[in-house]
């Protein structure tokens, strides 16, 4: 078994973990900040649209079950990612579409793969997503941890 993370931004958490967490492969998820200036930033910080912080899932997965590939393939999938700091009804730079690499092979992985996706047409526009390295991964606040999931819901708007 070879252990690794994954993080990605595609809009609110909520939704975005739990699709994640139903993955043969994944083996844990946790929601929280990324990419911003501020050090232990909080939900209430986030949502001012001015720390630089995206919210996002870290996804750590056995990649003998399930490769970055398919991951990849699924965060592609659970969004628009055409769209600029946007989702659905959700609006501002911490909902925007981003892969925070681990490694150089991940970011080669990512780059190809919204090549790959830009080439094929399946999108009307550009995809829009950035590819970043890792920074520090700020864990959200306990009661954004599996949302959905404690209060028997399956999915939200994404």
């Amino acid at each position: 078994m070879a252990i690794e993370k994954a993080t990605f931004g595609a809009g609110c958490f909520w939704g975005v973990e739990a699709k994640f967490n139903e993955i043969i492969g994944v083996i844990d998820t946790a929601v929280g900040y990324e990419g911003g200036d501020l050090d232990q930033p909080t939900y209430k910080d986030v949502c001012t649209d001015r720390t630089g912080h995206a919210e996002v899932v870290q996804v750590t997965f056995d990649n003998s079950r399930i490769s970055y590939e398919k991951l990849l393939d699924a965060f592609f999938a659970l969004h628009d990612p055409t769209q600029v700091n946007r989702q659905g009804p959700d609006w501002g730079t911490q909902y925007r579409s981003v892969i925070f690499v681990h490694s150089e092979s991940q970011a080669a992985e990512a780059r190809a793969k919204i090549a790959e996706l830009n080439a094929s047409g399946t999108y009307r526009q550009p995809i829009a997503t950035k590819v970043e390295p890792t920074k520090v991964f700020w864990k959200a606040e306990e009661y954004h941890q599996r949302y959905l999931e404690k209060r028997g819901m399956v999915s939200c708007h994404i």
